[in-house]
């Protein structure tokens, strides 16, 4: 009876559909396939399988198997227990992990079917290839982005500037995942790239590069040949348009003027010129010839740094002979490109005026040896000869003569100063000096005195600096930049050197940076400065000027905090209002305002008690009797009556006031003074009083004292007076006037009232 061993694998295929392979064996075959190994298709499983379940992969099956249970499926080799799966009693392979084919592209498997029970194999072990199907995943990549490139300007429509590549890591050889085609997203219309080389292109001819010198392209790779869904990369390309010698050099100006001394020393430059070139490197390199007027005087070369024309003095100027040079200089570019001769001359001329300025030079003797012979006995004071030289200024001022005494130190010779006449001035005698060798000085006939200067003054500030800083100033931030001047003038000119003392250097607020010309700035070494905490800060700057010895001194810098808009002007600068804490609650805010009311209140109370002890001079307001307008037209109750008004105003005002101030031997007697000397010494006496009384107001007041004078005929009504013992008045009168003044007459009469 024949024997029957069947393998089923199953696996989505490249078109997507399962494959079901069913392999029937004879008997005969199954004897000898026990000699070789099975032969497999291969398994596919699509790569990033997102699925919930396992992902099935195929089937095993061995004729064997009767489905009772007797035989297991045994699956080893790559992933077999981390990644693949078997059913071992179905034969079934699953895929628990998600795969992706760029980290493994296929996996190796072996397969075996082997008794439940023995665990002997049934069938000898298999192997076969579980491939790992692509999908579009990855996206195009630039691996040698970004790109840096160069081209000629006014390079020709289609020069090729740069070719970029993508690559992408999906399957080449599976549908088109991994086929890309570049576009330019960016760039259009100067460059183009080919969609299927990544070739860049020119778009447009003759670009400028004076114009515009770099482009940043941004180049895109699509797969899926570029159709819709594909995934995509981009890159940037930037393009530098590199020079060409298009344009000529060119003067600013076509004429320049410049003045030069005639005693300027041969080889001095005279004037710098420099003709401009739009182009570049040694596309704009250039000689310098002079054409006219020029040479053998003047020569040019050029400067290979700042390309400039230098002109340099060859022969000495004289200012008397030739006072003005009028040059012809041209400019030539040194590296002349024949691709862009037709556009034109690479050549300019401009011209140069050099004007020679005078100068005063000293006399000339037309021969500078004079022989002259005079006899041992000639007479003092014989003229022996004579010398002249002239000014070789247009001034021709007058030349002064004198013999220099080193060469003549026994004064034998005199010469005059006006005309030059030399003259015997002592006895010669040859045998002891038979040759005279004189130096004849010539001069102008003005002298000029120059001071020359010392280092003695000190640099100071160039001006009064009003530095303002904004409370937002931040770190770093230059806030002043300060200059000095000094009165000195050094021959090299200034120099100053800025530093702060050492006793601020290390503060941390600001700290100050030479710039090397003679400025310096202040800069700001924190930020958060507050006009609340410091309005205003004294900053000390050293200065050193470079004179031999160097001087230097210590300059304050006043810098004001201010409050400043977003645009750095200043507001408002100075103190600021202190504001409560915004955290003070209104509970605190009522406590304070209670004590402060609290203090006052107590401060009045003692103010008042102290007013109250005090006896003023004048009367009080109450008692005041102009405040006291009193109507009555009964006959009262006499001294009895207190109530009606007040008695005080009716006393006696030849009583002494206060007892314990002044005796009654000293009280004026004021009715037998006269009557207008009568109120004069009432008020000096009033006067007096209150210059004593320690209680009188410290202010000037008017007082008003009911003084009736001493002409009244009832004289005074007051019973004050009736209590002293020197009074004389006798008040029986009374009793004659009629019952109203009964009580009076009582009071003050003898006792007999005719009332009685």
């Amino acid at each position: 009876m024949a024997k029957h061993w069947v393998r089923r694998t199953v696996g989505l295929g490249p078109e997507g559909f399962i494959i079901s392979l069913l392999c029937d064996f004879s008997l005969s075959w199954l004897l000898r396939r026990h000699k070789r190994s099975w032969v497999w298709n291969q398994f596919f499983v699509l790569e990033e399988y997102t699925g919930e379940e396992p992902l099935y992969v195929g089937k095993l099956h061995s004729d064997v198997d009767k489905g009772d249970g007797k035989v297991k499926y045994v699956l080893s080799g790559e992933g077999s227990t981390s990644i693949f799966t078997i059913d071992e009693n179905t034969g079934d392979i699953h895929a628990t992990k998600r795969l992706d084919r760029e980290e493994q592209a296929y996996y190796t498997l072996q397969a075996q079917a082997v008794d439940r029970l023995t665990n002997i194999p049934v069938e000898p072990r298999s192997e076969f290839v579980v491939k790992v199907q692509d999908i579009n995943d990855n996206e195009p990549k630039f691996l040698d982005g970004p790109y840096m490139a160069g081209v000629p300007e006014m390079s020709a429509l289609g020069t090729t500037v740069v070719q970029v590549a993508a690559t992408d890591a999906d399957d080449p050889t599976y549908g088109n995942s991994a086929r890309v085609v570049y576009s330019i997203i960016s760039g259009q219309p100067y460059f183009s790239v080919d969609p299927k080389t990544g070739v860049v292109r020119t778009a447009l001819p003759n670009m400028d590069r004076e114009v515009k010198d770099q482009y940043v392209l941004v180049i895109q790779a699509k797969d899926m040949v570029g159709q819709m869904g594909g995934l995509s990369g981009t890159t940037s390309v930037t393009v530098t348009l590199t020079d060409v010698n298009d344009n000529p050099p060119r003067f600013s100006r076509k004429n320049y003027q410049y003045m030069v001394l005639e005693s300027l020393p041969v080889a001095s430059v005279v004037a710098r010129v420099k003709a401009l070139d739009n182009d570049i490197g040694p596309n704009a390199e250039m000689e310098y010839r002079i054409m006219e007027d020029g040479p053998g005087v003047f020569n040019i070369t050029t400067d290979e740094d700042t390309q400039e024309g230098i002109i340099i003095l060859q022969k000495p100027l004289d200012f008397e002979t030739k006072n003005s040079f009028n040059l012809r200089i041209e400019a030539t570019n040194r590296n002349i490109d024949p691709a862009f001769v037709h556009l034109g001359s690479f050549s300019d001329t401009t011209s140069v005026k050099v004007t020679v300025e005078d100068v005063n030079e000293p006399p000339v003797f037309p021969t500078q040896l004079n022989k002259m012979v005079v006899s041992e006995d000639a007479r003092v004071g014989i003229s022996i000869g004579r010398v002249s030289a002239h000014d070789p200024d247009s001034s021709n001022s007058a030349i002064r003569y004198s013999i220099d005494r080193n060469t003549d130190l026994e004064r034998f010779f005199n010469v005059d100063a006006l005309s030059g006449v030399i003259s015997t001035a002592k006895p010669l005698d040859r045998e002891v000096n038979s040759v005279h060798n004189l130096t004849i000085l010539a001069m102008e006939s003005f002298a000029v005195i120059t001071v020359l200067d010392i280092n003695d003054n000190p640099p100071v500030f160039a001006i009064e600096y009003e530095t303002l800083l904004c409370e937002n100033a931040a770190p770093g931030q230059v806030i002043q930049t300060i200059s000095a001047v000094d009165k000195d003038e050094p021959p090299s000119g200034h120099r100053f050197y800025f530093a702060l003392p050492p006793s601020v250097a290390s503060n941390s607020n600001f700290t100050l940076r030479d710039n090397k010309d003679n400025t310096a700035s202040i800069v700001t070494k924190r930020g958060g400065f507050r006009r609340r905490e410091q309005v205003l800060y004294r900053l000390p700057v050293l200065i050193v000027d470079s004179g031999s010895p160097a001087l230097s001194s210590t300059n304050t810098l006043s810098v004001s905090v201010c409050d400043c808009d977003s645009d750095g002007v200043a507001q408002s600068c100075g103190a600021v209002a202190y504001t409560l804490p915004a955290g003070l609650s209104t509970g605190a805010l009522v406590a304070i305002l209670g004590c402060i009311i609290t203090l006052l209140v107590m401060v009045l109370l003692i103010v008042s008690m102290r007013r109250r002890k005090k006896e003023p001079l004048i009367l009080e307001e109450e008692r005041d009797v102009r405040e006291n307008i009193v109507r009555y037209d009964d006959e009262g109750g006499g001294e009895e009556d207190t109530e009606a008004f007040d008695m005080v105003a009716l006393r006696n005002l030849n009583v002494i006031r206060d007892p314990k101030v002044r005796s009654s031997s000293s009280l004026p007697v004021y009715k037998t003074l006269p009557d207008n000397v009568v109120f004069r010494e009432f008020i000096w006496d009033r006067l007096k009083d209150a210059d004593v009384d320690p209680s009188a107001p410290p202010y000037d007041s008017l007082q008003t004292y009911a003084f009736e004078g001493n002409g009244s005929v009832a004289e005074s009504l007051s019973s004050l007076e009736s209590l002293s013992t020197d009074s004389e008045q006798n008040y029986d009168y009374l009793s004659n006037w009629g019952p109203r003044f009964k009580k009076l007459a009582d009071l003050y009469g003898d006792g007999k009232s005719v009332f009685s």
